[in-house]
């Protein structure tokens, strides 16, 4: 078998000790009896086979040659050193190794037969390339440093990972070029130096087997578990929400285990929380804390006893328990700790605070389930680690804070992403202010020029449908406990029973004829505070207590009423605004896609919404009306598109409500500001009020000289002012009617004065139903009543 086999290098591989013999030739002339002697006998030795000399390639040599490579190779590995030193003799690139000291051989014998040495950070592709750098180096001077520091991965006989740094001694190696290899010019070197990843230009101008390496290296090999257990956490440590990696808690522990030389280790941590004075679970996936055990919180108090809470918090030294269950019976239950950590089976443990000079953050737990591996004594090695663990604590405790100051103003300071330059600009002016030492001061964020929209999706009568359900729970609350009392009176006829009786009729007759603002208040007072006290006296009475029982149950625990028709009531309203606001944030995506504008949505009885579009918002020289005509048209076929969606899912609601669609027009462009106290935009401005003002009145307006509101279901309504807004939205309703949205109905009415503003103009025109998704024919509202009661 040749060592050259399955192996693709700019380097014909020959295993050679010519180098080594040259040195002992130099030796063989020295004035000191004893060296000369020796460099003699390895010379000889060497002499009686001049293939160690020549070079070879054929593995079969080194079994046949191994006692005199042995000698030749006697005083680079010392026998005196063979059981301290980690070294041995092979050929780069290659997982050959010919000769190797006895510590070298019991450490892989420790690893298994399984295992296979590799280099862990050599890559694969780069071994090709790096032997160009070595070419490169010895036969044409170039200094380059392509060196980097190897290591071997080796588990011992308890499987525990230590980390071995390989050095290599190449001064008994030659590399010359055969026939086929290419001249490297100057212009090639610059080339290369700026191509490390071309693989096929690197091959162009070394190919494979361009030149031969004769001789071998010698690699002193040096533990560095702790070293690099500790740049393995650092690393670890460093990275972007390392929480979320499943992985990552089995790769912290593992780190652990090399550095402390313990196998059954497990690391485990919990967040101080100083201003509760509790600890608390770290969340994330694998995260445990053995201090809390199968709590999400704790008490400081109750989690440590008195010298160990003084130790961690106050002193923000670790300790070490060596032997929990020797520790547990000493205790004898007051050492909170050590009884926790008896329960989970743990034996040995060590606490270590994470502080900083603002005092404690965190504790690291580390575990074993064998008593006194942890101890005071290895826990002095956390020294080493702690500070990264604390710059850790420390990025990740100010990542929190800004992620929940992003969550706050996500959730409830939401600032649109279309003005959010906007914001971003004025904050790094406040910041700068700030640094300078200057008075910062958040400025006003006002945009000029800007058209609005508006538009809101209403559930009609909803005042209405509330008070009727209102009403319907107040009727059967009350007949409830007449009933009761009628069974009462049976069995004991006291004058009071009839007084609660003829005031229950009274409510009752009062909700059939006139349902007034206060009934709901009068009639639950009346409950809490006369009728409960007088069934919970009479729960005694067997014929009653069954109906008591019944009724108490029917009472909501939250409004501490009955609450039947109007939880119908409130969870249709809540699942309209749900359906029809996620509705609109979808069809929202696309219309920002189609041009980028400020926009906002509210949940009332319905859903509104707010948009803004123009020069100022997007920043760039871009805007044109078209941009504005193309959204007006994209928010009626919308407002279509959230009816019909409305209808078809209105009955899976608990109560069938109706809705009804309008939206305002307003042409002249206004200026819009953002309001820091009630963290919104508002317009700007005596004139750009008017049209607030018309937004919150005109869903209420009357159509002039009737009392019919301008907003009707099914029926889309359009208010405006301007005739030119007419003739543009009538093309807009053409267009929408040809593509089967709208009915070919189009009515024009004036709407009644409001406060301030007179003048407005409304075209209503009805919109064109679909039963489901799949359904191809059109109603209009009354033929899809029809057609859904049919």
């Amino acid at each position: 078998m040749d060592i050259n086999d399955n192996l693709e290098s700019p380097l014909k591989l020959q295993v050679s000790f010519n180098k080594l013999l040259q040195h002992y030739e130099k030796l063989a002339k020295s004035s000191d009896e004893f060296i000369t002697a020796k460099a003699k006998r390895i010379l000889k030795t060497a002499d009686a086979f001049p293939v160690l000399r020549e070079g070879f390639s054929d593995i079969s040599i080194l079994n046949e040659r191994k006692k005199e490579i042995g000698i030749i190779l006697q005083d680079s590995f010392s026998p005196v050193l063979t059981n301290n030193e980690i070294k041995t003799a092979s050929v780069p690139f290659h997982n050959l190794i010919f000769n190797s000291s006895e510590r070298f051989k019991n450490i892989i014998r420790n690893a298994g037969d399984d295992f296979e040495l590799e280099i862990k950070n050599m890559p694969k592709d780069d071994k090709y390339i790096i032997a160009c750098t070595i070419i490169l180096n010895f036969c044409y001077g170039y200094n380059l440093n392509f060196k980097r520091p190897f290591y071997y991965e080796i588990p011992d006989v308890n499987g525990i990972t230590h980390f071995y740094k390989i050095l290599y001694n190449a001064d008994f190696t030659e590399i010359v070029p055969n026939k086929n290899a290419p001249k490297i010019t100057q212009k090639d070197y610059d080339e290369l130096l700026d191509n490390f990843e071309n693989i096929e230009l690197w091959k162009e101008k070394f190919p494979p087997n361009s030149y031969t390496f004769k001789g071998f290296v010698i690699s002193n090999i040096f533990d560095v578990t702790d070293d690099q257990s500790i740049s393995n956490i650092k690393s670890t440590l460093i990275g972007e929400d390392k929480r979320k990696d499943d992985v990552f808690m089995e790769g912290f522990q593992d780190i652990f285990r090399s550095l402390l030389g313990i196998n059954d280790l497990k690391v485990g941590f919990s967040i101080y929380n100083e201003a509760d004075s509790v600890f608390e679970r770290v969340y994330g996936v694998g995260m445990k804390s053995f201090l809390l055990g199968d709590k999400e919180l704790l008490s400081c108090s109750d989690s440590l006893c008195s010298w160990s809470y003084n130790r961690l918090i106050k002193e923000n030294k670790y300790f070490s328990v060596s032997d929990v269950d020797k520790m547990y019976k000493k205790a004898k239950g007051h050492a909170p700790h050590i009884i926790t950590l008896h329960q989970q089976g743990i034996k040995s443990a060590i606490f270590a605070p994470i502080a900083n000079e603002d005092g404690l953050m965190g504790v690291i737990e580390i575990v074993s389930n064998k008593p006194q591996v942890l101890n005071s004594i290895n826990a002095n090695k956390l020294e080493d680690v702690m500070p990264f663990i604390i710059s850790a604590v420390e990025r990740s405790k100010n990542d929190e804070e800004n992620l929940i100051e992003a969550v706050i103003q996500k959730e409830c300071t939401s600032i649109h992403p279309s003005v959010h330059w906007r914001f971003v600009k004025e904050a790094k002016d406040y910041i700068k202010s700030e640094f300078n030492g200057e008075k910062a001061i958040f400025k006003k964020i006002a945009f000029d020029n800007i058209y609005p929209l508006y538009g809101q999706i209403d559930i009609k009568g909803s005042s209405e449908a509330r008070n009727k359900a209102t009403r319907l729970d107040l009727m059967l609350q009350l007949n409830t406990v007449k009933n009761i009392f009628e069974k009462v009176l049976e069995i004991e006829p006291l004058p009071i029973y009839e007084q609660y009786i003829f005031q229950i009729n009274k409510f009752l007759k009062g909700l059939n004829t006139h349902f007034q603002v206060d009934s709901e208040q009068q009639i639950s007072g009346f409950f809490k505070d006369e009728i409960e006290p007088v069934l919970k006296h009479i729960y005694t009475l067997k014929s009653v207590k069954e109906d008591i029982d019944a009724y108490f149950e029917s009472i909501d625990d939250k409004v501490n009423v009955l609450y039947n028709h109007r939880k119908d009531y409130d969870e249709t309203i809540a699942l309209i605004n749900k359906e029809m606001a996620s509705l609109l944030d979808r069809k929202q995506e696309e219309a920002q896609a189609m041009y980028p504008h400020y926009f906002e949505r509210f949940k009332t009885d319905g859903v509104e919404h707010n948009m803004y579009i123009g020069e100022s918002i997007t920043k760039e020289d871009s805007f044109n009306p078209i941009y504005l005509y193309n959204l007006r048209l994209w928010q009626l076929q919308v407002m279509c598109e959230m009816e019909n969606a409305y209808y078809q899912m209105q009955s899976e609601f608990p109560i069938a409500l109706d809705v009804a669609s309008m939206i305002l027009v307003f042409n002249q462009p206004l200026s819009i500001s953002f309001r820091m106290d009630e963290k919104q935009f508002d317009v700007d401005g005596t004139y750009n009020a008017r049209y607030e003002i018309v937004k919150k009145r005109v869903d209420k307006a009357y159509i002039k000289g009737t009392k019919e509101r301008v907003t009707q279901k099914g029926k889309i309504s359009i208010v405006y002012s301007q005739k030119q807004d007419e003739i543009e939205y009538l093309r807009y309703i053409k267009f929408l009617q040809e593509k089967k949205y709208l009915d070919t109905d189009i009515e024009i009415v004036e709407l009644q004065d409001l406060q301030a503003v007179t003048g407005l103009k409304a075209i209503r025109v009805n919109v064109l139903y679909h039963k489901n998704e799949d359904d191809k024919a059109f109603y209009t509202y009354d033929d899809l009543m029809k057609e859904i009661k049919a």
